[in-house]
This record gives C-alpha cells, structure tokens and sequence, in this order.
C-alpha cells in the first residue's frame, strides 16, 4: 500500500526483469535488463519493506 493504493510488482530473475503495477493493473514502471545480483537486491529491499511476497504467485504477481 501506497498512498491507500495497492501496488502489485512482477520481479523475475531469470529475464531480468521488474514490472510494478497499480490496484487497476495499469503499468507504473517496467525495468528490464537487470541481473541477478539487482534482482537479489530488490527482493531484499522488499524484504526489508515488508513487502508481502504471493508464495505460488498467482500470475502474474509476486509481490502485494
């Protein structure tokens, strides 16, 4: 929650790549070409957030 919205995010590892999106699935930053070691960070910045991580993740997100 940000500003009483619901952002949702897309982080994969194996392309590289971070997407974040709004509670109406409209897209709010796409960021591709990242590697592994950027992506290890995010999930730990998230982490350190208390970003909620959607264990199974029902597609297409990983993070609420």
């Amino acid at each position: 929650m940000q500003n009483n919205r619901l952002l949702k995010a897309v982080l994969n590892q194996n392309t590289g790549t971070l997407t974040i999106y709004d509670e109406y699935d409209n897209i709010l930053l796409r960021r591709m070409g990242l590697t592994k070691q950027q992506t290890k960070n995010i999930e730990i910045i998230f982490s350190n957030h208390c970003i909620k991580r959607v264990d199974g993740h029902r597609e297409p997100f990983t993070y609420l």
